[in-house]
């Protein structure tokens, strides 16, 4: 247990920054897995820089890595230019 106040506020501000990048962490992966699940070219192509500016606000953050990033936006290309 934390016995001085400065570590009792570190562990207030660690539980805050979780729970706000857990929430963005999760809200990035459903746009994700949205666009994965759509079938429609123009909807998708529509879609996309949405879910990449997502991820890229993700990697700044620090929540992801840079290079998870660029994978994650690289794979959603590959797929949107697969689609008829």
């Amino acid at each position: 247990m934390a016995h001085h106040a400065s570590a009792k506020k570190r562990i207030r501000q660690n539980e805050r920054r979780r729970l706000h990048n857990k929430y963005y962490a999760k809200t990035t992966r459903n746009a994700i897995r949205d666009l994965r699940n759509t079938t429609d070219k123009a909807a998708a192509a529509a879609n996309a820089p949405k879910v990449y500016s997502m991820i890229d606000k993700l990697a700044k953050i620090g929540v992801i890595h840079k290079n998870k990033a660029a994978n994650l936006k690289s794979g959603l290309a590959v797929y949107i230019n697969k689609l008829a």
